[in-house]
């Protein structure tokens, strides 16, 4: 069952998070943080924050229509594209930690998931006029990092610490990240809809595997950030369930 309007998308995320809480499963973080944000796309609608309500519901419909098809492969023992492979796989190890997830999900629904859906909602020359409001709910995806920098600060104590003495680098590498993100998925979205139908699979498929060999840089990335993530991965506390609250 999928979405249908934005309040699907949000009681369809409940009970995503609800199943993870129920078998223990850290891919219940990225819906987590995905629902609150979902929450406030919402209340940007009701508010007309947005340029056109009605056109990024069905921009939210669609591409929140993405991961829940993929977390429902996932459940079934399918095999969703590769950029959410390599996510849901990342749950099966211990070593990442509660960012590494987050940021992995972020990954293959922003840079492949984020393309399609606003190629989908607005073709041919319909895209442009979606510019504004396609960096607007980009936009309400980054605002969320401090709320949960604070929150994962219960995860991990020491992050508070680490936070005021590199807090600033790490907005900035965050940021730049989700703004490359951005940036890279809108002219992914460019492309597609340059295309006719019968190209569209193959450059979905060749964005999918670029995005899966990020997703694997952010699980495994340089030796010296992965020993820093191994300290936080140490020192993170609270169960799966208490850590989704948390998010």
């Amino acid at each position: 069952m999928y979405a249908a309007t934005i309040d699907d998308v949000i009681d369809l995320l409940g009970h995503e998070i609800d199943r993870c809480r129920s078998q223990d499963s850290r891919l219940g973080y990225f819906p987590a943080l995905y629902r609150k944000v979902t929450i406030a796309v919402k209340a940007g609608i009701v508010q007309n924050a947005f340029e056109d309500g009605e056109r990024m519901e069905r921009l939210d419909v669609i591409f929140a229509n993405r991961y829940l098809e993929a977390a429902d492969q996932w459940a079934r023992g399918e095999s969703p594209t590769r950029s959410w492979r390599v996510a849901f796989e990342a749950a099966q190890s211990w070593p990442p930690i509660v960012l590494q997830h987050l940021l992995l999900g972020i990954n293959a629904h922003i840079n492949l998931d984020l393309a399609i859906a606003a190629a989908q909602t607005a073709p041919g020359t319909a895209l442009p006029a979606l510019q504004r409001d396609f960096g607007h709910i980009n936009s309400i995806l980054g605002n969320q990092v401090d709320d949960v920098k604070t929150s994962l600060s219960t995860v991990w104590p020491l992050l508070r610490f680490y936070n005021l003495l590199a807090g600033r680098v790490a907005d900035v590498t965050i940021n730049f990240s989700m703004g490359r993100a951005r940036t890279a998925s809108w002219q992914a979205a460019e492309r597609l809809v340059s295309l006719s139908p019968a190209a569209w699979e193959p450059e979905i498929d060749a964005l999918d595997r670029r995005t899966a060999l990020l997703g694997k840089v952010i699980c495994s990335p340089p030796i010296r950030i992965r020993l820093l993530l191994l300290a936080i991965r140490v020192g993170e506390r609270g169960r799966v369930g208490e850590i989704i609250d948390l998010l």
